[in-house]
């Protein structure tokens, strides 16, 4: 359960309810369930809910609550909710719209403590009022307008849906009721089973982050399964997602892929940037995967369970028909899955095995006349060669050999190496047992080679996510830059009532921020103060019109490059007047910008950009640049904040990459230099709330560095930028204290997931009585999940601060953690500390426990509380001196709850 999950890693007693999903415990898995609106009216919800309620192997109470009935199907029905005999966990309200908020209330005073509202057609007045009526019970809602939901493990029904379902490991949650019923129907042909099956609604209350989090630590289920078509709550929903996915896969159907083409907006990032690419870099950030199908959301999830551990790059093939294998290679090369080189030794030790004929290289084909021997002696010299990675196992059926011979003969070895063979049996009836006895032997199976490498590719995607899931950034990973400069030129330019900046003034933010701009110098109208302007910069120079008016300036005919001397520079100056004043007569001009011409002839365009997703807040993008930067459609975005690895892994997602490594006379472009950009504009985003839209194109990148000719920038008081708005909560360095202690400086900061070594070697050094008091049971060590858990943690919703400490050595050493987990409403934070065995008595603990209640009163929070052993007597003591005091209502029999109000 959850909140055995959250005891284990704070240190707090098992209590009912977790804090960061309460009460969802009632309404996923409850002990009890009214029916209200319970009817006999055939075709009625409340008579399908009911029947499917009963019809269940659920063993708790089934009540019904109608005032139109006395009994039905022999079972007594209440009029209102206090003539129940006792208080049902969960309510299915089937009522109409205005009869709901009384019947919250209803409800919620009886005790109910979780409601399923299966209604359609609730007004938004009628929906607050159900809130406000839930809201003092901490009762929780699902839906209005949901199918249900069904729990199989428990036989539980609460639906309308048309059949039930079987019970397994995987949970499903989607915001399309009708998608349940179809899913419902295919995997029960499939023989697929669920741990949760939850119909959203419209989620008035429950969420999908609150039913993330709780299935993140529910023990039945393996992995979460979600159809997501809106997301109102992106922070909320990231964190929930980037914690749960360190637990278990998470895979995403989203609709609306499609989207509604691109939109007009004052730069090509504000143009590009759109929900549905910008969701695709939430799930990528958040260590998720997103599939385009539901026939891929259940491939998917099989795979991760079957062949998750598996971190090979390349696939080698083994087939008995050379068809199969072409098409294996087909697929493997379309999805940019290399095949592995097969290596000397394998190759003769095939060679002893396999005819003369065989391919001699991967695929590996064994023939069609293959008997059950060389599956197994080939089979046999793959799995003995490491370095054959990921191993496709391929058969089609032949009057040779019996399929499901073949698999028994391969499957003890398919057994003794886990994670490394994929299998695909070619046909449906001839292949059945053979499918079913590699299953059993732990391969993920599949029924076309196009779909096991599909698979495959999948699974590297997803690698690839989690890795992003660990980096952790701060706001500003480049340092401090001018921002008061910065913070000045945005000032003056809201204050003139202008929403875009001028190309001087993009380039000074810019040049505030050290990101390399050309040399620019801005004119009057006429062709001598251009000339003036050149002859200070240098020929050959660029010619751009300087006009508040006009953002795209090629459209125009408002740019003119490499000007080698003053007649060419007068004459353009003249023709530039005539076509912008032509194309744009009421475009206001200021004047000319003269540049100096970047004589970089080996260096690629680029792209970066900026702006601010209505669902998902400030985004960054990357991609090749130049003036056909939206036919090209070559881009990639990324959420802030960013560090050096997020930035690669952003600009490594464009086609432009490969030129960036480098290719014939062009030597590779300094990969760091364009990171910095990147990171720059991050930095950007969480400093300048007013910053809406960025382009900087085209960023020319070689091997001698980066350099920016051109920017534009739009301002809006009204944008939704800074930090506070980023879907990812940075680092809080701000938080980062030095304090002396001891004698000596020790550094008081937030964890990080690099911290990890550390934390291994601080809990080495625990004595076993302080791990006991720590984490309430007798502990030799700590898994590597669990250290991943204590040091990859989201700001948002916990936090830790460790003191450390630096040697002589230059090494650095944790000396005491104090970690507090924060409830979503912001009222309540458990905590937990501990101290170095050998460091104890000190203050340390003081020290850290006031470094953590400063932050909680900081940040709002009501009320902090801990459990601590009745025997751990310096612990009583410490907590006592911070003004905490017993708390008897969260008190029991092993611990005592100590709380203090911020």
């Amino acid at each position: 359960m959850q909140a055995q999950r959250i005891n284990l890693q704070t240190g707090a007693c098992p209590r009912a309810h977790a804090m960061t999903n309460r009460n969802l415990d009632l309404l996923l898995e409850p002990k009890s369930v009214v029916v209200v609106g319970a009817s006999d009216r055939v075709g009625s919800v409340g008579a399908t809910v009911w029947r499917n309620l009963r019809a269940g192997s659920f063993d708790g109470p089934i009540y019904a609550l109608n005032p139109k009935h006395s009994t039905l199907d022999g079972a007594t029905v209440f009029t209102h909710a206090d003539d129940l005999p006792q208080a049902p966990h969960l309510a299915v309200i089937c009522t109409p719209p205005a009869t709901v908020p009384g019947l919250i209330a209803e409800l919620a005073r009886r005790g109910t403590r979780a409601a399923l509202v299966i209604t359609a057609g609730l007004s938004g007045a009628q929906k607050q009022a159900c809130l406000d009526a839930a809201r003092p019970h901490m009762l929780r809602l699902l839906g209005p307008n949901c199918l249900g939901l069904l729990s199989p493990h428990i036989g539980l029904n609460a639906s309308f849906a048309h059949t039930d379902a079987l019970a397994g490991e995987v949970a499903f949650v989607s915001q399309s009721g009708a998608l349940v019923t179809a899913v419902l129907d295919w995997a029960k042909s499939r023989r697929i089973g669920f741990s949760h099956m939850i119909s959203l609604g419209e989620h008035a209350d429950v969420d999908f982050a609150d039913l993330i989090d709780h299935l993140a630590s529910d023990a039945r289920t393996r992995s979460i399964l979600l159809y997501i078509e809106s997301i109102e709550s992106p922070r909320k929903f990231m964190s929930a997602a980037r914690a749960a996915a360190r637990n278990k896969p998470v895979i995403v159907v989203k609709a609306g892929r499609a989207g509604n083409g691109l939109k007009a907006a004052a730069s090509h990032s504000g143009a590009l940037v759109g929900s549905d690419i910008v969701f695709d870099a939430a799930i990528r950030r958040a260590g998720m995967l997103r599939v385009d199908t539901l026939q891929d959301l259940f491939m998917a999830a099989e795979t991760l369970a079957r062949f998750g551990t598996n971190r090979d790059e390349a696939l080698t093939l083994m087939t008995n028909g050379g068809g199969a294998g072409v098409m294996a290679a087909d697929a493997a090369a379309l999805a940019g899955v290399p095949l592995h080189a097969l290596s000397e030794s394998t190759l003769a030790t095939l060679d002893a095995v396999l005819p003369p004929t065989w391919s001699r290289g991967n695929p590996i084909d064994i023939i069609g006349d293959a008997p059950v021997r060389r599956y197994t002696e080939t089979l046999q010299a793959l799995l003995a060669d490491r370095s054959t990675g990921a191993l496709l196992f391929m058969h089609a059926p032949t009057a040779i050999v019996r399929s499901d011979d073949v698999a028994r003969a391969c499957a003890p070895m398919v057994r003794q190496h886990p994670g490394r063979v994929m299998a695909c049996w070619l046909g449906d009836a001839a292949v059945r047992d053979a499918k079913r006895i590699f299953e059993e032997a732990g391969a993920a199976v599949y029924d076309t080679p196009e779909e096991a490498v599909r698979a495959f590719a999948m699974l590297a995607t997803y690698r690839r996510n989690q890795a992003s899931l660990t980096e952790v950034p701060t706001a500003n990973e480049n340092g401090e830059p001018d921002f008061a400069a910065a913070r000045a030129i945005i000032e003056a330019a809201l204050a003139d009532g202008r929403d875009m900046l001028n190309e001087l003034e993009a380039k000074a933010v810019l040049t505030a921020y050290r990101i390399p701009v050309v040399a620019t110098v801005a004119t009057g109208p006429s062709a001598d103060d251009a000339v003036q302007a050149a002859l200070a910069i240098g020929f050959p120079v660029a010619l751009k019109i300087l006009s508040p008016d006009v953002s795209h300036k090629t459209d125009v005919g408002g740019v003119r490059l490499t000007l080698r001397d003053e007649p060419a520079l007068r004459n353009a100056c003249a023709d530039m007047l005539v076509r912008v004043r032509a194309l744009r007569p009421e475009a206001r001009i200021s004047g000319f910008t003269v540049q100096a011409m970047a004589d970089r002839p080996l260096a690629q365009e680029l792209i970066v950009g900026a702006s601010i997703d209505p669902v998902f807040g400030p985004v960054i993008l990357f991609g090749q640049g130049g003036t056909a930067v939206e036919v090209l459609a070559d881009r990639a975005i990324g959420l802030p904040p960013l560090n050096h690895v997020l930035a690669r892994e952003l600009v490594s997602r464009t086609r432009v990459a490969k030129l960036l490594a480098g290719y014939r006379d062009h030597p590779p472009a300094q990969l760091d230099a364009i990171s910095d950009v990147l990171i720059a504009l991050s930095q950007m985003l969480a400093d300048l709330p007013e910053l809406a839209e960025l382009d900087i194109n085209p960023l020319l990148a070689d091997h001698d560095g980066v350099i920016s000719l051109d920017a534009r920038l739009r301002l809006s008081r009204h944008a939704r930028g800074g930090a506070a708005n980023f879907s990812i909560t940075p680092y809080p360095a701000e938080l980062v204290q030095s304090v002396d202690w001891c004698g000596g400086p020790i550094v008081l900061r937030p964890v990080r997931p690099e911290d990890e070594p550390l934390h291994r070697a601080f809990v080495a050094m625990l004595a076993p009585q302080d791990l006991r008091m720590r984490f309430f049971s007798v502990r030799r060590e700590l898994p590597r999940s669990e250290f991943a858990r204590l040091t990859q943690i989201d700001y948002a919703r916990e936090m830790a601060f460790i003191a450390v400490r630096t040697l002589p050595d230059g090494s650095a050493q944790t000396l005491g953690v104090v970690r507090a987990v924060i409830d979503p409403d912001n009222v309540d934070a458990e905590f937990a500390i501990i101290v170095r065995s050998d460091l104890k008595g000190h203050g340390l603990g003081s020290l850290l426990l006031r470094k953590m209640t400063d932050f909680l009163a900081g940040r709002g929070t009501r009320r902090v509380l801990g459990y601590v052993l009745r025997e751990n007597e310096a612990m009583h003591r410490l907590v006592r001196s911070h003004g905490f005091v017993a708390d008897e209502a969260g008190t029991n029999s092993d611990a005592r709850c100590f709380a203090r109000a911020l």
